[in-house]
């Protein structure tokens, strides 16, 4: 006898709208991720700090994380 798995239910979150997080140097020296939809962020002392940050925000999606080539700016 198997127990019957319930159907797959379709997600309304397209994946435009699952944070991404932009990861770079603000105009202090400060390391910055900023989620690109104005959502979140956060200032820290180490690009670690900020990677791990996103990571954890982006449910660990590796895609969903980039470092920055030019300075990036929290809004608050």
């Amino acid at each position: 006898m198997s127990i019957p798995l319930p159907a797959a239910i379709d997600s309304p979150v397209s994946a435009d709208d699952l944070p991404r997080y932009l990861i770079g140097r603000d105009g202090q020296g400060c390391w910055v991720a900023v989620e690109t939809h104005g959502r979140a962020g956060g200032l820290f002392r180490t690009c670690q700090a900020a990677v791990h940050y996103a990571v954890e925000a982006t449910a660990h999606r590796p895609e969903a994380v980039r470092i920055a080539a030019d300075r990036v700016e929290l809004r608050i």
